[in-house]
């Protein structure tokens, strides 16, 4: 199932994609695209929905980000070796962890806002998996029946903010705008193997990402079961999963975005996200 949220921002309701393409309105079927509609039982009541009898969206309708209730947006860093080569890092021998701030979370389509005093706002395509059940101390043979299902992420990223600033990334990371999540919530049953999904990134229709989940150094069961031996994992958490190279931070000259630059991202079955760069209006 392909799973949305939409509406204005702060009033998204739920929704699904039927065999169409066109978005069905779930109100009333479920509460939200949150909390234990992510369970098992819960994706299951939409599953044996007759979407036929559910109000069509108008296709203008905006998209907000697919999932609600996010109580952990975490993020994986340096998880692609071949990004880990273009930024002059060593693979880690175990994952990084660092957190983005959820207030970060926006819709798939929704603009980047480069904030206020930016020199370096960069772009990252990466895999989000969602998390449906609750998770302590799983192991990894377990670990993907704790993932309600994936979508797309666009970790943006201000470099100047995350490494010239001192102290954690999450200040270059966390920034209003800087986490969209979307357009849908793929259910791991239609995601056949998450470590084999082509990805890639253009801006301003020039492609400069262009990679594989396949060059993970950590999967996803091993990344959901790792974290959740530090930390209770809920539904509607999120876990970013790293990206491939190609981010502006790796260009020779290095590239950052300006106002006006258009962002296009997809991952193989997982929708496409575009967005346009602006300065943070609350900047000035």
């Amino acid at each position: 199932m392909k799973l949305v949220r939409f509406g204005h921002i702060g009033e998204e309701r739920p929704g699904i994609v039927d065999a169409n393409g066109t978005v069905r309105d779930l109100t009333g079927i479920v509460p939200d695209i949150a909390g234990n509609t992510l369970s098992d039982a819960g994706l299951e009541v939409i599953r044996q929905t007759d979407l036929s009898t559910l109000p069509s969206v108008p296709e203008s309708t905006r998209l907000g980000p697919c999932i609600n209730g996010t109580g952990k947006f975490i993020c994986i860093g340096l998880n692609y070796s071949d990004h880990a080569a273009e930024t002059g890092m060593d693979v880690p021998s175990e994952p990084i962890i660092f957190m983005k701030a959820t207030s970060a979370i926006c819709g798939p389509d929704d603009p980047i806002i480069i904030p206020k005093g930016s020199v370096k706002t960069d772009w990252e395509v990466e895999l989000a998996v969602i998390v449906g059940a609750r998770a302590k101390y799983v192991t990894e043979a377990d670990a993907m029946s704790y993932v309600a299902g994936y979508a797309v992420t666009n970790d943006v990223s201000e470099r100047a903010f995350q490494t010239e600033r001192s102290g954690q990334w999450t200040k270059g990371k966390s920034c209003d705008n800087f986490g969209q999540i979307g357009p849908w919530l793929v259910t791991r049953d239609e995601v056949d193997d998450p470590q084999d999904l082509p990805m890639w990134l253009t801006v301003n229709g020039e492609t400069m990402q262009n990679g594989s989940t396949a060059t993970m150094v950590f999967g996803v069961a091993h990344l959901v079961s790792y974290l959740s031996q530090f930390m209770t994992l809920h539904p509607g958490d999120v876990i970013s999963t790293g990206t491939p190279p190609g981010v502006g931070m790796g260009q020779s000259p290095q590239r950052y975005l300006k106002p006006g630059d258009r962002v296009e991202l997809s991952i193989d079955g997982l929708g496409v996200q575009r967005q346009e760069a602006i300065a943070d209006p609350e900047g000035v």
